[in-house]
């Protein structure tokens, strides 16, 4: 441990400090090296390949040629001709991922997840066995590089949102002639946590996006510290009252969110990018069944509901949209999704078609439990007689294989169908389980040797 981190160790009373974020750094292609030492050193591209495909992830030699996630794949290309694309395979992130949660768990309980490659660590509980949190940081760094041989970032300071800008001030630097190390720990001390706030840019701040960017530059807020300094009353007028005033609290160091240990996610999603732009209703149809399909298995395998539907579309020119619709009554089953889904998609304009579907349910709330017969990493005890999964089979491509207009408003408790729907779905999952995810499938979606989620970044 060198001299500087020695002087972070004392910088603050362990219990002011209970909030650590841990962020992997360039998790999905240090994966990738490790699976493929040739690639250690050269700029890698970690994403979607084909004519649709956005970058995931890029390596520090490929930020500096100004490749960043999100960006299409093709556009990363010109910038850094030299760069290895690698197609992404999730098997080895949610390995990786697991090891790390391992060594998290050995510290605190209290460990919320935010992706595979990121969480937020509560401490405060820890400092007996592990020291101040700063050490506790220190002692991360070393255990997951040790359980999986890669690098991460902490921060830590008294609430979330400091210690996520803290983990990001202590990554590595990007360069022309390569990566420079980063401090891997930044403690923001209480007494300096307003000027270390303060210097960061307004659109680091959660819930600050393209659209509030725009309104907060109009009232001339370029800064965390410009949005300080606003009248609230101006603010509000800018970005409406609950978020002006959840921004102005942001701004003032005040945040109040509690780690949620493990826990219930907050949303279940997943999401396509097409290879060409899909106008047909009848295989848009299909893709939302597919997705909707794959959301309420994981729902179910997990024991979790939602009651909040949100569908995403991407278009040609790259905008997005989104529609989302609350229901009375929480849903996990394909049927149901997919009805509300389709709904909220003919809202949307599709005359110019799409390059990207997603379908989410959030309003996440536990069941009584898992389903026993659930998908991939569920357990299996004993699938139905085959006539029963023929009939049932059959019952879902009757009742899933198209959404009617009468499903429009389709909610728990109004179809009469909830039994029925539940019934069918675990059919499903038990001969999924039993035999592959790729076994069988809604009539309208048809059986694809991908799973759903696998075209995140295109190909």
């Amino acid at each position: 441990m060198t001299g500087d981190q020695h002087d972070q160790l004392a910088v603050a009373d362990p219990d002011e400090l209970p909030i650590l974020h841990v962020d992997m750094d360039a998790f999905y292609v240090e994966v990738e090296r490790k699976r493929d030492p040739a690639l250690i050193g050269r700029p890698v591209i970690v994403g979607g390949s084909g004519r649709r495909g956005v970058v995931a992830s890029a390596s520090y030699e490929a930020r500096a040629a100004g490749v960043h996630a999100a960006m299409p794949t093709a556009q990363a290309r010109r910038l850094c001709p030299a760069a290895v694309v690698v197609t992404s395979d999730f098997s080895g992130y949610a390995e990786a991922s697991e090891a790390i949660a391992e060594v998290f768990g050995s510290v605190t309980p209290l460990v919320e997840p935010i992706a595979l490659d990121e969480a937020f660590l509560d401490v405060s509980g820890a400092h007996r066995l592990f020291g101040s949190s700063p050490e506790i940081a220190w002692h991360l760094r070393g255990a997951v590089r040790q359980a999986t041989d890669l690098d991460c970032s902490v921060g830590v300071a008294s609430n979330k949102t400091l210690a996520k800008l803290a983990s990001v001030a202590a990554k590595p630097s990007v360069r022309f002639s390569g990566p420079e190390p980063g401090l891997g720990v930044r403690v923001v001390e209480r007494a300096e946590q307003l000027a270390f706030l303060w210097a960061h840019r307004v659109e680091a701040l959660w819930g600050v996006g393209p659209v509030t960017l725009k309104r907060l530059n109009d009232i001339d807020v370029f800064s965390v510290g410009d949005l300080a300094a606003v009248p609230i009353e101006r603010l509000v007028a800018a970005v409406g009252t609950a978020h002006g005033t959840q921004l102005a609290a942001l701004a003032r160091g005040i945040d109040d969110r509690p780690v949620h240990p493990g826990g219930i996610p907050r949303s279940v999603s997943h999401e396509e990018t097409f290879e060409t732009d899909v106008r047909d209703p009848d295989r848009l149809r299909g893709e939302i069944v597919r997705l909707a399909d794959a959301v309420s298995s994981r729902l179910r395998a997990n024991g979790l509901e939602g009651r909040t539907v949100t569908v995403k579309v991407k278009y040609p020119d790259f905008s997005l949209r989104t529609r989302a619709r609350t229901l009375a009554e929480p849903i996990q089953t394909p049927r149901l999704l997919a009805s509300v889904a389709h709904e909220l998609v003919t809202r949307l304009d599709l005359s110019a078609g799409i390059r990207l579907l997603g379908v989410a349910v959030s309003s996440i709330s536990e069941t009584s439990a898992p389903s026993a017969q659930g998908t991939a990493g569920v357990g299996v005890e004993a699938a139905p007689a085959a006539g029963a999964q023929l009939q049932l089979e059959l019952d879902v491509g009757r009742h899933l294989g198209g959404v009617s207009a009468s499903a429009k408003s389709a909610e728990p408790g109004l179809t009469g169908d909830a039994e029925l729907d539940r019934r069918l779905a675990d059919a499903l999952d038990a001969i999924r389980g039993r035999f592959g995810g790729a076994v069988i499938s809604h009539g309208a979606a048809g059986l694809r040797d991908d799973a759903p989620g696998e075209r995140r970044w295109g190909r």
